[in-house]
């Protein structure tokens, strides 16, 4: 079959490869979509993901497809089912699977990190990891499956009320559904803070009730011209300086989110007094634990907008330009269309 193979830092070739032997508890998919996510981008660059990554390793992990082989003990899916897979299979029998922390699992295998994934013709995965969607929902929007899950799980833990204030740093896809998702939790003022005209003009459309150019506005002063507080900060760029910057626009009582992923090594100081003086609440959100099912009744229920979202769909062919010409990064979502 074909694929997108990574042998090292900034080093992707579409290769043949073997398809993989099905195990009895395994299903094979035929790959549909499959997006491109920072996690992606960041071990393409040699800096790794969520997981270790040991090259020679097939990414991808956000996608879509078809059924088109089970293992003799499967019996939840079948040939033909319209599926989505989340990457995340974890051992059901260490300490944190055991207390309600399955996704700091020690024994996490991670499709398209730890293990192959999807961008190939055809991806495997154990039958507890794949979920079926409807005819209603599209291959390409049901490849949004598993940041929807990730997203799903970050807005839980940003303890959003009705009527609270919400700032959103970064205008990606992934700040684009956290908009939408912080005003389906009942936030009253919507907040995007983004360079980009466009994108600032696109969170308009999806309920931004202002946005902000950090680039020629001073944030600090809008803030406290159009609101009290700021309730929840939810970081989506992946970068100290807007990850420090969340520190320091977030309101009394806030909730910091940093969502967005930096680069391992890097850090940046971090004030004591600021914290004690805001009572703030700082935290993150690590992949995806329970909410892979809800995604899809998200995505099913069509009450978030992903058309405007995904802004390009690349051949599997064309992946390494994705990664490579730098056009790709000042866009939305990136599709790769293998089948």
């Amino acid at each position: 079959m074909k694929a997108a193979v990574y042998h090292g830092r900034q080093d992707l070739r579409v290769e043949e490869v073997p398809e993989k032997e099905l195990k009895d508890n395994e299903v094979m998919i035929q790959v549909k979509y499959c997006g491109v996510c920072g996690t992606d981008i960041h071990i393409f660059n040699g800096d790794g993901g969520a997981f270790e990554v040991n090259p020679p390793l097939i990414p991808g992990h956000e996608f879509s497809g078809v059924v088109v082989k089970t293992g003799s003990k499967v019996t939840a899916v079948k040939v033909g089912d319209r599926v989505s897979g989340d990457p995340n299979d974890t051992c059901g029998e260490c300490y944190y699977c055991k207390t309600g922390k399955e996704h700091f699992c020690t024994g996490m295998v991670g499709v398209g990190t730890t293990v192959d994934g999807a961008f190939a013709e055809y991806v495997v995965m154990r039958e507890k990891q794949v979920y079926k969607f409807s005819e209603d929902l599209s291959f390409i929007e049901a490849a949004m499956a598993e940041p929807i899950s990730c997203c799903l799980n970050g807005i839980d833990l940003c303890n959003i009320e009705v009527g609270s204030t919400v700032l959103v740093i970064g205008g990606g896809p992934i700040g684009m559904i956290m908009l939408q998702l912080a005003k389906h939790a009942g936030a009253s003022k919507l907040i995007l803070s983004e360079p980009v005209e466009e994108k600032r003009e696109q969170a308009l459309k999806l309920g931004a009730t202002k946005v902000i150019n950090p680039l020629e506005e001073d944030a600090q002063e809008v803030l406290d011209a159009y609101c009290k507080n700021v309730d929840v900060v939810i970081e989506c760029v992946g970068n100290i300086h807007t990850q420090e910057q969340a520190v320091q626009l977030a309101g009394k009582a806030a909730t910091v989110m940093f969502f967005g992923l930096a680069a391992p090594e890097d850090s940046f100081p971090l004030k004591p007094d600021d914290v004690f003086k805001k009572e703030l609440k700082i935290t993150s959100s690590f992949i995806n634990p329970y909410t892979f099912e809800r995604a899809i009744a998200v995505l099913e229920s069509k009450s978030i907008d992903l058309e405007s979202l995904i802004t390009n769909v690349v051949p599997l062919e064309n992946i390494v330009d994705v990664f490579t010409k730098p056009e790709y990064r000042r866009t939305g979502k990136v599709m790769i269309q293998v089948s």
